[in-house]
């Protein structure tokens, strides 16, 4: 997995790539802990990921818990593989899917 991370005030967009799955979340949840202090707009820019296991799930569900008092939590360029995922276990309800 790869992680790139693009700012823009209070804006970070992180674009993933690979795989995010049980070997790969912690690395993405560390960068996650440390960083988003201060983040009002965190995008996540699926459109270079293959797959996401739920450990991938549990770090969104983390990042969105933080950034919920003050921000929003987005997930674009979902291929159709992630997109259902997130339907069938209704992250599409918890997180705004572009």
């Amino acid at each position: 997995m790869t992680i790139n991370k693009t700012e823009n005030g209070g804006a970070v967009t992180y674009i993933i790539e690979g795989r995010l799955d049980t070997t790969t979340a912690p690395e993405l949840e560390a960068v996650i802990k440390s960083e988003l202090d201060g983040v009002t707009d965190l995008v996540f820019d699926f459109s270079k990921l293959d797959y996401i296991s739920s450990a991938g799930l549990r770090i969104l569900l983390a990042a969105r818990k933080k950034i919920n008092p003050q921000g929003s939590v987005r997930v674009t360029g979902a291929n159709e593989t992630v997109r259902e995922i997130f339907e069938l276990t209704g992250f599409n309800d918890i997180l705004t899917v572009e």
